[in-house]
């Protein structure tokens, strides 16, 4: 059979069969019992390359002094008793490998399309386990620019080549989630790196459809009047392109290696509660309403192996309250095989914009004292890679202190 008849055949498994995942984990365990909190404990850092973010520290270093950074960032995560890094290698339709679909990534050298003289991410791989780190590649799958500018793009690129799969908004420019042809180059593009190398996970973050921007309109009514016309709203019909792109990555990833998770990092709210009597006592933005991603139905049925929603807010805070939304997740984690570890945002810790809890070292240290009384929480992730280094206020020092004195293998 081939990847794509495996990966259309999975997916029309999984939605006739109202989620054959979670149906096997109901019947291991009951969908209506808590899970046992299982051996292991994730202990997760981003490392983010757009805009040289993290790593490498800016664009046009030799080879050697990337891969001297890079190395630097395993070695200090390995310091902190962490055990996984979710290193960013897609981070605008371009590529940290050699890829045949897409090009070298400029935050390397600085020009889209240049070879760095090394392999970033073969190398990463390698490194990382070499250190008893898993490597977990980290993809964002629609955004191709922060600018709107094709002719920066290099001649070859897909969306030069396709201008078709294009829509610009809010000063950048995406694919379009609404066309199957994109949605079958994203994958063909992210599995050349499963193929090639033994990641540890393929690990997408928060951004599907772009995130509201007043005022303005994402243009698919092209591909809405071509395709959206099962589904009830423009809406459903959105969230229904996101979900076949996590139902098909799944399959195609445990097609090709079978030991490699997929995990998604969403936006930390599905649904306020004012929506949606199944959503949590928040008044924040919503990823099922303003990013189509329908997040708590990936964990209930099972479609991932684990989710890391980024509940990036303080205990207390009134909009959305970290000592709710972790409740909340681990409800909707309750008997599912998705295994839940919660984002925090250490780059919050010191930052005099931030409100006044998290001006306290301990805050954060706080969070996984509370996150602790919930089984289905098997560990966190902190962004980021650049905080970790830092740590301004001893958040970070403060954590491995309070609950990291101990190496922990993560879970599988």
């Amino acid at each position: 059979m081939s990847r794509r008849a495996f990966a259309v055949t999975a997916l029309s498994a999984l939605v006739a069969g109202g989620g054959a995942v979670a149906a096997g984990a109901a019947m291991a365990g009951g969908s209506d019992s808590p899970r046992r909190r299982g051996p292991g404990e994730m202990r997760g850092v981003w490392v983010a390359s757009v805009a040289n973010r993290d790593w490498p520290s800016k664009a046009g270093l030799s080879a050697a002094q990337q891969r001297a950074e890079l190395i630097k960032l395993l070695d200090r995560a390995v310091e902190r008793r962490l055990n996984a890094v979710m290193l960013q290698v897609r981070p605008t339709a371009d590529a940290l490998w050699p890829s045949p679909y897409e090009p070298w990534s400029q935050v390397l050298t600085g020009s889209q399309g240049k070879a760095p003289g090394w392999d970033p991410l073969g190398t990463a791989v390698e490194e990382a386990h070499a250190r008893g780190l898993e490597l977990h590649a980290w993809f964002n799958p629609y955004r191709i620019a922060n600018h709107t500018d094709p002719t920066k793009l290099v001649a070859s690129h897909p969306a030069r080549v396709h201008p078709e799969w294009v829509v610009t908004y809010g000063g950048r420019m995406y694919y379009n989630p609404g066309l199957p042809e994109v949605r079958a180059f994203v994958e063909k593009a992210i599995l050349d790196a499963v193929h090639k190398y033994p990641v540890d996970a393929v690990h997408f973050d928060d951004y599907f459809y772009p995130y509201p921007v007043a005022g303005q309109t994402f243009d698919d009514d092209a591909a809405f009047d071509a395709y959206g016309g099962g589904f009830d709203t423009r809406g459903d019909w959105r969230r229904g392109n996101i979900d076949k792109l996590v139902l098909e990555m799944a399959a195609r990833i445990k097609q090709i290696r079978p030991t490699t998770q997929f995990g998604i990092s969403p936006f930390g709210v599905w649904r306020n509660a004012s929506t949606d009597p199944l959503g949590s006592d928040t008044k924040a933005m919503q990823a099922y309403d303003d990013v189509f991603a329908d997040t708590r139905k990936w964990v209930r049925e099972g479609w991932i192996d684990y989710i890391v929603p980024q509940i990036y807010w303080n205990i207390g805070f009134s909009v959305a309250d970290y000592a709710k939304l972790v409740p909340w997740w681990a409800q909707q984690a309750r008997g599912s095989s998705t295994k839940l570890y919660v984002g925090e945002a250490l780059y919050k810790a010191g930052d005099p914009a931030q409100p006044a809890a998290w001006q306290d070292p301990a805050e954060l240290s706080k969070h996984l004292a509370l996150a602790s009384d919930q089984v289905q929480v098997r560990g966190h992730v902190f962004f980021a890679a650049r905080e970790v280094a830092a740590d301004p206020i001893g958040a970070m020092t403060r954590v491995v202190a309070d609950h990291y004195q101990e190496p922990a293998q993560p879970p599988r």
